[in-house]
């Protein structure tokens, strides 16, 4: 660096007779060099850039707080900073807006306009999302990071039934924590598929019973081990409501909502059978058990808790609503124009099976699907050339949407992979640094030892304790190794 005083440099101008707005200045960014004149800094006066037009009367000690070298000769400031971001940075002098060029990290891109001292309000819209949509992504390594760290961390201020809620918690609700936990996964899988089986194979008749009234009931078989699936699901539910560490949260989760509308129809049932028949007639109680049984179906959602497959198909489906609405829409106008159209080309035919519009929404619902149950169909000339516009019409509004829903379940599953990727990179890192650390202590008190000639047993007794101590405490207890991500954030 040139320092104030130095003969080899000449003094900085400070008589000021060169108007800021007319100064001409050079900035060479990473080896790019670019002109700016001072009447197109001053607009945004706050800005790094608008700084050098009045920082040259302040002596070198202002120059270099703001660059890192200075050329007085050519009066040119140097930045060893990143000259594709500058390139973009500099459009708020002549647009008012700054876009950010594909291939460019927005997290770098937003430290780059912090550096310079812009604004991100100047940043426009479409970028502004891209950015949020990579701190989000950051965010969630982050928390899933945290997430592993609180699972092998240990805080030995906590009480015995703390530690016990969360080895619980742990072993229900991360299969991937422990051996146990996913043979309990595998169990749980297990008897969501037997209740399943066992509720489809009831309702086979050659398969159930006679009871005193002559009324068909399931198997006794079948009912014992639908009653030991349900006993599983109560335990498992109310073990993970116990161990939860937000009980309102897990109540109110859609999942575990799920859970509760697979187990409550079989003690509601079991309450009506028992108690029902006192306060209304038997056959209104039979009614209510057969509706709740239905309700039994509910539990094949259970599957989605251990598959990611399902988890993503269902996310992927949030994101797509508005595409989903798109498809509806299309095809309601459909169903609407060509079930008018069949009905009124059709009643010239005696035999025609279109009574009315609304019955012939039924027929444009299974023709534009491309269904065709054949229960209603068009005799006539001008009615057969509408079912078939209709059809063709009904493949092109179900083909259009199908594309974005597909990209959507396709962008959010290689989302997650690159997530789950990131999180465990990030792990490694804090692995390697607190090995790097440790190592670097072990050298140092190897060398201390050394120096003060304390050899022996209990010289090999510090060499064998410096190389036991595993990583998982250090992962626990220096939280300055996440700070990368906090500051990317």
């Amino acid at each position: 660096y040139k320092m104030a005083g130095d003969s080899r440099f000449p003094d900085v101008d400070t008589d000021g007779s060169e108007k800021s707005e007319e100064m001409e200045i050079v900035v060479n960014v990473g080896g790019v060099r670019q002109v700016f004149y001072g009447d197109n800094l001053n607009q945004y006066p706050e800005t790094r850039l608008a700084e050098l037009v009045n920082c040259l009367s302040g002596g070198y000690d202002s120059i270099f707080s703001l660059c890192d070298d200075y050329d007085p000769g050519k009066r040119e400031f140097y930045f060893d900073r990143d000259p594709d971001a500058f390139k973009c940075i500099i459009e708020v002098y002549y647009f008012g807006e700054i876009h950010m060029k594909k291939g460019i990290c927005p997290i770098c891109f937003k430290n780059e306009m912090e550096f310079w001292k812009v604004d991100l309000k100047f940043l426009d819209d479409c970028c502004k999302a891209h950015l949020s949509e990579k701190k989000e992504e950051l965010e969630e390594i982050a928390r899933r990071v945290q997430l592993i760290l609180d699972d092998l961390g240990v805080d030995a201020s906590e009480s015995r039934w703390k530690r016990c809620q969360k080895c619980i918690w742990k072993f229900l609700e991360k299969p991937e924590s422990s051996y146990p936990a996913r043979v309990i996964a595998v169990l749980s899988f297990l008897f969501i598929l037997i209740s399943s089986v066992v509720m489809c194979v009831g309702t086979i008749p050659d398969l159930q019973v006679v009871d005193a009234e002559g009324n068909r009931m399931e198997h006794p078989t079948l009912d014992s081990i639908e009653t030991a699936c349900i006993g599983w699901f109560t335990m498992e539910y109310v073990l993970r409501l116990i161990s939860s560490p937000n009980k309102l949260h897990f109540a109110l989760s859609f999942m575990n909502i799920v859970d509760v509308l697979a187990i409550l129809p079989f003690y509601v049932s079991l309450t009506l059978t028992h108690l029902g028949a006192k306060l209304m007639e038997l056959s209104n109680v039979q009614q209510a058990v057969q509706a709740l049984r239905i309700m039994r179906i509910a539990r094949i959602f259970k599957l989605a808790r251990h598959s990611s497959g399902l988890q993503t198909l269902t996310y992927a489906l949030k994101r797509s609503f508005k595409e989903l609405g798109l498809l509806l829409m299309y095809l309601a106008v459909g169903i609407f124009v060509f079930s008018a159209l069949g009905y009124t080309m059709e009643q010239s035919h005696p035999e025609t099976l279109f009574k009315s519009i609304p019955q012939s929404f039924w027929w444009a619902i299974i023709t534009m699907t491309t269904v065709g149950y054949g229960d209603i169909y068009p005799k006539t000339t001008l009615g057969k050339l509408n079912a078939a516009i209709s059809f063709l019409c009904g493949v092109i509004a179900i083909a259009l949407p199908i594309h974005p829903i597909i990209n959507n379940f396709v962008r959010y599953y290689n989302k997650q992979r690159v997530l789950e990727t990131a999180a465990k990179h990030e792990l490694e890192l804090m692995e390697l640094n607190s090995a790097e650390g440790k190592a670097a202590g072990s050298r140092s008190e190897l060398e201390d030892l050394s120096r003060e000639g304390k050899e022996g047993p209990f010289y090999s007794s510090r060499i064998k304790v410096s190389h036991s101590d595993t990583f998982i405490h250090l992962l626990s207890e220096e939280k300055h190794y996440r700070t990368r991500l906090q500051s990317c954030k």
